[in-house]
């Protein structure tokens, strides 16, 4: 009884407020068309076989098995895990620093400085690409010319493994590390000034007020922005499509997880094991964003 009581209810509630669910109602179907129906019918597609046209063909389980023995899945993941660690963990340790140095009251002109650290967020990928390949160019490059100069030997960036993902990581850094610390600062913003004016009176060091007063009060941020860039960074694509193109370039080296999706689904017309691909994805981003939180609170604490 008490369900179908709580079931009137709430039919009353909208019934009463139908003009609010009304105006709010676009956004959701919206979502449910273009959001929500592509996550749960891509899940179904990874059971099946298909090529974008004709009948679908039931595998089960086939192409989730067949993962584990995909040699260019398995080095995809690789690569974007290089790549991820390559440009998260210097970017959030910067992106601090930077949010630290704004909410200092020393600094002049701090809507100037803002705005400069959030303007690469948001310039175009393809624009970044352009002039991250010109930085990193095996001949012409300006990293080399400046490496010349110092009488260094040149290094062939895109012909190596490792010069391929230091520069996608390179790239990431220069576009997220401004966003983030835009981010971290609205949240040392809200940690009261008394407890800095109390550290300093003390005789903290500026270090020591960082470290026991600012990073664990900051904490719950980091915590989303180490989250949030690693979802960003497992499902990096334009970035090392424009840099080295669809094939990954030279031995893959820059063949991401979501890169290697796209092959199979928009380039082969494997649309079901493209799902799969998604899928497993989505269970090492859910994963990876776990073990974070815990590490980071293991730190803090």
């Amino acid at each position: 009884m008490k369900k179908y009581g709580g079931a009137r209810q709430l039919l009353r509630e909208i019934k009463k407020n139908r003009m609010v669910y009304l105006l709010i109602s676009p956004f959701f179907i919206i979502y449910g068309i273009f959001g929500l129906f592509p996550i749960i019918y891509s899940f179904f597609l990874s059971f099946h076989k298909w090529n974008g046209t004709g009948e679908k063909i039931y595998v089960g389980l086939a192409y989730y098995k067949h993962l584990f023995a995909d040699s260019t899945f398995l080095l995809s993941i690789w690569n974007t895990l290089v790549i991820w660690v390559l440009s998260t963990i210097p970017m959030v340790i910067i992106a601090i620093v930077l949010a630290f140095i704004l909410n200092g009251d020393r600094l002049r002109a701090k809507p100037f400085f803002r705005t400069v650290y959030y303007l690469p967020n948001i310039t175009s990928t393809v624009a970044v690409a352009i002039v991250f390949a010109n930085i990193f160019g095996n001949k012409y490059g300006i990293l080399n010319y400046f490496l010349s100069s110092l009488g260094l030997h040149p290094v062939e960036w895109l012909s190596k493994t490792l010069g391929v993902q230091f520069a996608i990581a390179a790239i990431v850094i220069w576009r997220w590390t401004g966003y983030n610390a835009i981010i971290l600062l609205a949240g040392l913003q809200k940690i009261p000034s008394t407890l800095y004016e109390a550290a300093r009176i003390d005789g903290a060091t500026p270090f020591q007020i960082f470290r026991y007063i600012t990073v664990p009060l900051l904490n719950p941020v980091i915590q989303f922005v180490v989250v949030t860039s690693t979802i960003g960074g497992w499902q990096l694509f334009a970035e090392p499509q424009m840099l080295v193109g669809s094939t990954g370039g030279i031995g893959k080296s820059g063949m991401t997880v979501v890169l290697y999706l796209y092959n199979m689904a928009f380039k082969n017309s494997q649309f079901g094991y493209g799902s799969a691909i998604s899928w497993a994805l989505v269970i090492i981003i859910l994963g990876l964003s776990i073990l974070n939180n815990a590490l980071i609170k293991r730190e803090v604490e």
